[in-house]
């Protein structure tokens, strides 16, 4: 419905949900269909059941993935653009604990039939041929999902054709089981696991069945590094790339249809209360079938879907103690499949190296209609759910007697939560209930009878991340051109191209060690082993995300170990007192914890042939600043050169890397190490005197070191006549200097939004001017508006981004990177200045 002064905004197509179904579908039809997409999420977080939440600031929990096919599969890696790693589960992953026995399911189809073989020798046959059945079942979802999205006469024929086809696929899971064995306990384990889709072996179809437990996983399993919140970050971030928008807190309130057609959605932005209408000759709905309906006016007639209670647990030691080594726990209470009472239990932790507290989660299926008197929450829910809290740890406790003192915290969320969330009908956990129903209904799939509306996600396909990512896919195949559909789905089938440019990803904490008390050295390696996903050359440096706090702070470290050592690169961190950064890196951080890495990145670099002529290599450090150029001098050493080679070091206390600048010595004769110690006992600081004696003949001068040193001996270097084009500088920026970039910024553009400037201009001296809102750098706004400029880092290390501003009011940081005259002069950081008024620069 219309309401007076609605505001109206054109796009392509709009998506209703930023789970992985809609967002896969909002990427297909912006790369491959050209179009303009919007993605409207009613929550405050895009990413559906892939985004987590913290409490008490140290436990992280994930929503919806607890595991998945241990290769990933073809839509996950195309999506991520092969950028989430993924973390083996131990080869046992699922581990079945029934009345008087229990079963540990193996990684692969051989390894299972041959247990199941060895446990069950006069079953040998019927277990080929319930494995048979499975393929072909298997064969038929995914021919029967594929038909639901393509046109209704297409359908029509198709659907009838499918089941007679694949008989099996649309039979029930205790139908199919005892057609082909007879041992109960058998029957128990092939039915066990229908938790994945969360509909019991009465009811269930064995296509889904076939599907999920019995295929996917059947190549081992896996979880993603750094949460699942490591597949969303990604997702997001290559959708963004390609112009697509996701706003959050947006509800959709109504489908516009005009004849017959999807015309938009009727939007209120749940932060504002603004109404809006998007128009669109395209809606992709990944809110699920039944919430697609009620948007539309109307019922979806199919058997209720269940729903579930999730416990999550944060320990204070880790499970492994328990005997628990990362697999799945799935406990039942008989061996006839009953719907109340299976227990699913995942240790999250133990299969994340990027985790630093451990974390438990618990998931019991259970009918949504048991929850209806709690839907407006009175009296006495709170103590329901301690109940149920208090039910689920008795039952661990019997299992790992003395699990409860482990507990640190525990939270219940029911199927009012995940109503209150997801906005899913009656907290449905999976979607569509998996039966034979959904199979036969023409509600469930891609198609709608509305034309132009199609459905994605979990409904269009099956359950999980990879069954939300193929009802996306379904979808956009009902949206896209057969042409453009023929790509999409070539690119989709075809190897995933290597990430180029900068790498991002986790690496393994392989070894610490002291350098000196105040300097700690860390390896970095791959977390399977073998050689570095990337090369770097000596100098550059790696950006490290630390998990402080909920969310985790980024800092940059230079790379001190050689570039020939391929299987890993080392960084070396100085404590500073008040540094978040780095009293985590000595303080908390363990052998074996993964650590979030983007690199390698800087211009501070050296190869051998990189110096004009026969002249000296100057290296200039103070303290930890040492630390590329050791990396320098390994390069060197590896290398075999043969050129002088002189390092001036300034420090206080012990000489960081003697031993490492001992056996450097021996393997590079022209090598010559001068240490200077500051204060009353030392020998002094690298000033005129001892600059003039050892920049003579220099062809190449690396300095790297604080900032008052660095801008005491650029000054040095200039009275000594050093050409500036022949020093490379990177500052060594200390972690408890004042205030960041961050907090500047935002101090500087709250200034101008209360004196009610918008807006400053930046001119380029003898070129055009670009605007610069309030608390945006030089460099930000010159990278919006298009203007080329020199950079690398962004952030003050690298000193590239050189500016000379030659009039106007600004904030910055200098870093260190120019001398007294060079700043009396005018020259900046572009990537720290920020405007307070109009600014004159000299164009770089």
């Amino acid at each position: 419905m219309l309401v007076a002064g609605m505001a109206f905004e054109e796009v392509d197509a709009v998506v209703i949900g930023s789970g992985m179904g809609g967002l896969a579908a909002a990427r297909m039809l912006a790369q491959f269909g050209g179009k303009r997409v919007l993605v409207l999420e009613q929550h405050y977080t895009a990413g559906g059941m892939t985004h987590e939440f913290a409490r008490q600031g140290r436990y992280r929990f994930g929503t919806g993935v607890h595991y998945m096919s241990g290769n990933a599969g073809p839509f996950l890696n195309f999506m991520t653009d092969g950028r989430v790693q993924l973390q083996p589960l131990p080869d046992d992953y699922d581990v079945l604990h029934f009345p008087g026995f229990d079963f540990a399911v193996p990684a692969t189809r051989e390894k299972f039939r041959a247990r199941l073989v060895q446990l069950f020798p006069d079953e040998a046959k019927a277990i080929d041929r319930y494995f048979r059945k499975v393929r072909r079942a298997m064969v038929g979802l995914a021919a029967r999902n594929v038909l639901s999205s393509m046109s209704s006469p297409v359908r029509m024929m198709g659907f009838p054709v499918v089941e007679r086809l694949f008989p099996a696929a649309y039979r029930s899971l205790r139908d199919e089981v005892h057609r082909s064995v007879t041992d109960p306990r058998l029957r128990a384990i092939l039915e066990a696991r229908w938790g994945l889709y969360g509909t019991p072996p009465a009811t269930s179809a064995f296509g889904y069945h076939a599907a999920v437990p019995t295929t996917f996983f059947m190549d081992g399993t896996a979880h993603p590094v750094g949460g699942p919140k490591a597949i969303n970050e990604v997702v997001l971030e290559i959708l963004a790339e390609r112009g697509v928008e996701v706003r959050v807190r947006q509800l959709v309130r109504r489908i516009v249809v005009e004849r017959g057609r999807a015309a938009g959605v009727d939007v209120v932005d749940q932060a504002t209360g603004r109404e809006y209408r998007v128009t669109a000759p395209a809606v992709v709905s990944a809110a699920g079938v039944r919430n697609t309906y009620a948007l539309l006016g109307r019922e979806v007639d199919l058997p209720a879907e269940p729903s579930a209670v999730m416990l999550f647990l944060g320990l204070k030691r880790s499970p492994a103690e328990f005997g628990v080594h990362g697999e799945n726990h799935w406990f039942m209470p008989d061996l006839d499949g009953s719907a109340r009472g299976t227990l699913y239990v995942s240790f999250a932790s133990l299969n994340n190296p990027a985790a630093r507290f451990h974390t438990v989660e618990l998931l019991e299926l259970v009918d949504p209609g048991d929850f209806e008197r709690w839907r407006d929450r009175p009296e006495g829910y709170e103590q329901f759910k301690a109940e149920w809290t208090d039910r689920l740890l008795d039952r661990l406790e019997q299992r790992w007697p003395g699990f409860r003192e482990l507990v640190d915290f525990a939270e219940l969320a029911t199927p009012l939560t995940f109503e209150n969330y997801q906005h899913s009908v009656r907290g449905s956990f999976y979607g569509l209930a998996a039966t034979p129903q959904r199979l036969r209904s023409r509600a469930a799939g891609a198609r709608t009878p509305v034309k132009g509306l199609v459905v994605a996600g979990q409904d269009a396909w099956g359950s999980g991340v990879v069954g939300a990512l193929a009802g996306g896919l379904m979808a956009a195949n009902a949206v896209l051109s057969g042409r453009r559909t023929g790509a999409m789905w070539r690119a989709l089938l075809a190897p995933v191209p290597p990430v180029s440019g900068v790498w991002r990803g986790y690496l393994r904490v392989a070894a610490m060690d002291t350098v000196t008390p105040q300097i700690r050295r860390i390896r970095l390696e791959p977390l399977d082993g073998g050689v570095l996903p990337f090369g770097f050359v000596a100098g550059q440096y790696l950006k490290v995300e630390l998990p402080v706090a909920v969310e985790p702070i980024e800092r940059s470290y230079s790379i001190c170990s050689g570039p020939q050592a391929t299987g890993y690169a080392e960084i070396a961190v100085k404590r500073e007192p008040d540094g978040l950064g780095s009293t985590f890196l000595h303080d908390e951080l363990r052998v074996g914890q993964a650590l979030r890495v983007a690199g390698p990145s800087g211009t501070f670099t050296w190869a051998p042939g990189t110096e004009p002529g026969d002249g000296t290599l100057l290296l200039i450090a103070g303290g930890v600043g040492v630390t590329p150029l050791m990396s320098v001098l390994a390069c060197a050493a590896d290398s075999g050169y043969r050129g002088r080679i002189v390092l001036l070091l300034g420090c206080r206390g012990e000489v960081p890397f003697k031993g490492e600048l001992d056996r450097l010595a021996a393997l590079l004769p022209a090598l010559e190490v001068f240490v200077f110690r500051s204060g009353p006992a030392g020998s002094g600081r690298i000033d005129l005197g001892v600059l003039r004696r050892h920049a003579a003949g220099a062809s190449r001068v690396h300095l790297c070191g604080p900032a008052p040193m660095m801008q005491d001996v650029l000054g040095h270097l200039a009275t000594l006549g050093v050409p500036r084009d022949i020093v490379h500088t990177e500052a060594f920026v200390s972690g408890s200097s004042g205030r960041t970039r961050r907090e500047r910024a935002h101090a500087v553009a709250l200034a101008a939004q209360q004196a009610g400037v918008a807006e400053y201009r930046i001119g380029v001296a003898g070129g055009e001017s670009f605007p610069c809102p309030p608390g945006q750098t030089v460099l930000d706004a010159a990278n919006t508006a298009r203007v080329p400029f020199p950079q690398s880092c962004g952030e003050g290390s690298c000193g590239t981004c050189r500016v000379r501003v030659l009039k106007g009011d600004y904030e910055t940081d200098s870093r260190g990177m120019f001398s007294a005259a060079e700043l009396d002069d005018g020259w900046r950081l572009a990537c720290q200045t920020l405007p307070t008024g109009d600014l004159v620069i000299e164009a770089p």
